[in-house]
């Protein structure tokens, strides 16, 4: 498969690949012949994770790290460049709510840690990898961002601050670095039953109504399938997408037009949002 040959032996860090989509989108690079960095804040699952893949014949590098602090990132880092070389791709998958329910009534330092951990993990992982971009002027960096960086999410105020804010930073940065052959986008993985449905569910009725039914019907569907994820990041992470840069794009989205056609581009980005409200 000529995707699997473009991936092969390339260096790909995955921020949140102890479970959920980070997990499921390790495991298909995997296969795809990466080596991956398998970074997050459980041993335990980032060792379940290294264990799957080593069953399935790839290479992985469990790295324990907390994206809140540099100094981690870095040093995680730094294992990984020993392991696999420069990291050609970074993908963004970690994430928490922080404070759910109304701003009135938040923990103050319960949401800014989301803010911490969603916005900026996201900087530091960025901040620690683009030297060697840059230097090799080559590279893809993919943020996922969930519900709310495209409309606003009563009661998930500190998330959604968090997930317009990756969408701008990744529109900036691609700015800063498109002469360098570096890309980079925002993925929104649609709606998908992780830990993170777990915790609109204990939640209650600080999550709202809605959003509670929304979390436990989720639960029993699943949401979207690996397959509509993995094919999408697949596509961002190849030199199929190299003309894109500074986008929004979703699995709900027709995205697959713009493999062939440079026109629709503006469609995808935090901009059309704006321009429209």
């Amino acid at each position: 498969m000529a995707e699997a040959s473009e991936f092969l032996d390339q260096a790909v860090l995955i921020s949140g690949a102890g479970r959920g989509i980070g997990k499921r989108l390790a495991l298909a690079f995997a296969a795809e012949g990466a080596r991956i960095g398998l970074l997050a804040r459980s041993r335990a699952e980032l060792d379940l994770a290294q264990l799957e893949i080593s069953h399935m014949g790839g290479q992985a590098l469990a790295l324990l790290c907390d994206v809140r602090d540099y100094a981690q990132v870095e040093a995680a880092l730094e294992r990984f460049r020993a392991f696999a070389g420069p990291v050609r791709i970074l993908i963004c998958a970690h994430g928490a709510f922080g404070w759910i329910g109304p701003l009135a009534a938040c923990q103050p330092q319960a949401w800014m840690d989301g803010i911490a951990t969603n916005l900026g993990g996201a900087m530091h992982l960025c901040r620690a990898v683009l030297p060697d971009m840059l230097e090799a002027r080559a590279g893809k960096i993919v943020l996922l961002a969930g519900p709310g960086a495209a409309s606003p999410r009563r009661n998930f105020s500190s998330y959604s601050a968090a997930q317009a804010a990756l969408a701008r930073l990744a529109e900036t940065l691609a700015e800063e670095v498109r002469e360098a052959n570096i890309q980079v986008n925002c993925m929104n993985p649609g709606p998908t039953y992780t830990s993170m449905t777990d915790d609109i569910i204990a939640a209650g009725e600080r999550a709202g109504a809605e959003e509670l039914e929304a979390a436990l019907r989720l639960q029993s569907s699943g949401g979207a399938t690996p397959e509509e994820q993995i094919e999408l990041a697949r596509f961002l992470c190849s030199s199929r997408s190299n003309h894109l840069s500074g986008m929004l794009i979703s699995v709900s989205d027709k995205w697959r037009k713009l493999e062939h056609s440079r026109s629709q581009g503006a469609m995808f980005t935090l901009r059309r949002i704006l321009h429209s409200s």
